[in-house]
């Protein structure tokens, strides 16, 4: 997840995609560095290290075009082959 934040604010978008679940990977994103600064990650809750499936609850705090919000998702990542991908999420 924190690697995932360091994409999203740097705006790597290929690392996205590549550790994006391929049965819900997007085909592209387009990352607005310039209107999205991210400012903060909290990890609240994430998964022990030997399963399978597990889920992070975080808040991530940005600003957007000066005004300050924040993202409070819990996300479901599966682990294949030893790599751990991103699923899917809900906000909350």
């Amino acid at each position: 997840m924190r690697s995932r934040y360091a994409a999203y604010s740097l705006g790597k978008e290929w690392y996205l995609l590549n550790t994006w679940h391929e049965s819900t990977r997007p085909s592209h994103l387009s990352l607005d560095r310039d209107a999205t600064r991210w400012v903060g990650l909290e990890i609240r809750s994430a998964p022990g290290t030997n399963n399978d499936e597990g889920f992070v609850e975080f808040v991530a705090r940005f600003k957007q075009n000066g005004k300050a919000g924040k993202l409070h998702e819990r996300s479901r990542f599966v682990k294949e082959a030893d790599r751990w991908f991103y699923v899917d999420g809900v906000s909350g």
